[in-house]
């Protein structure tokens, strides 16, 4: 088997019929098996997949238990030698995955690689980035951003001085789509399951880092992707009260920081 897709999906079945439409199209002379993995399933997603898209394997979960456990659980049936995880709201440019593939054939040394993700405006997103430190966080959910040097650290963390349209190595890429040799994904080992959601990707990339293995921005090939944050930010203190998803991106990030807290004594 060359390519395993593992589509993780959430309560969006219009966009994932279109995300499994275009992987259909995308996977076209190669060896290709896909995974949808469904939290808190509904029967009319299970019976679309079904109808729509019969060699898809449909795996539903009855309970959201976290982005990384149903990664893992997808990641766990994966005979291909890539694998690709993609979230259920990205749609796959024809060629991306073809590109892909070859490119990580000709690059021993890559272990993640990532695609330009793109507004339906064909704005690029940004999907890679450096390292948190403990500000970072704090820059980014409050006011504290707009002041100087928020500004300069954010500038620093999302990596604006690097030329988007180039190919060039990051720190870690948004885990709405990654691209991994199975042979990498051997000796790092599958998502951290402590994160329910956020840092997973964060973390599963300073993983891939530390067993020598390169983390690259790919930006020829391209995704165009949906990406609803349900953590946005506002400027108002009282959301840090109120959203829940924010909450859980810190509890993350404490997590996170906790974890490596010997790595990041050299990043501050």
């Amino acid at each position: 088997m060359k390519l395993s897709i593992i589509v993780t999906h959430y309560k969006t079945p219009e966009l994932l019929k279109l995300c499994l439409g275009s992987l259909v199209e995308a996977s076209v002379g190669i060896e290709t098996e896909i995974f949808v993995l469904d939290s808190e399933s509904q029967d009319e997603t299970e019976a679309m997949v079904k109808h729509d898209f019969s060699s898809v394997s449909f795996i539903p979960f009855k309970k959201n238990t976290g982005y990384a456990k149903i990664v893992n659980a997808g990641l766990g049936k994966a005979q291909g030698d890539f694998l690709l995880v993609l979230n259920a709201d990205i749609i796959v440019a024809k060629d991306a995955l073809s590109k892909m593939i070859e490119y990580l054939d000709q690059n021993s040394e890559i272990g993640v690689l990532g695609p330009q993700l793109l507004n339906f405006n064909n704005t690029v997103q940004a999907s890679y980035f450096r390292f948190h430190r403990p500000m970072t966080i704090f820059y980014r959910r409050t006011w504290l951003g707009r002041l100087p040097w928020g500004k300069k650290e954010l500038a620093k963390f999302e990596m604006k001085e690097v030329d988007k349209s180039k190919i060039f190595e990051s720190d870690w890429i948004l885990g709405a789509a990654l691209m991994i040799k199975k042979e990498a994904l051997a000796q790092v080992g599958l998502m951290d399951e402590r994160f329910f959601m956020y840092f997973e990707d964060t973390d599963w990339c300073r993983r891939f880092w530390k067993k020598k293995w390169k983390v690259v921005y790919f930006p020829e090939a391209k995704m165009h992707h949906y990406h609803g944050r349900a953590s946005k930010k506002s400027n108002a203190l009282s959301d840090v009260f109120i959203n829940k998803y924010l909450w859980i991106h810190m509890s993350s990030a404490l997590k996170y920081f906790w974890k490596w807290r010997g790595d990041l004594k050299n990043q501050i």
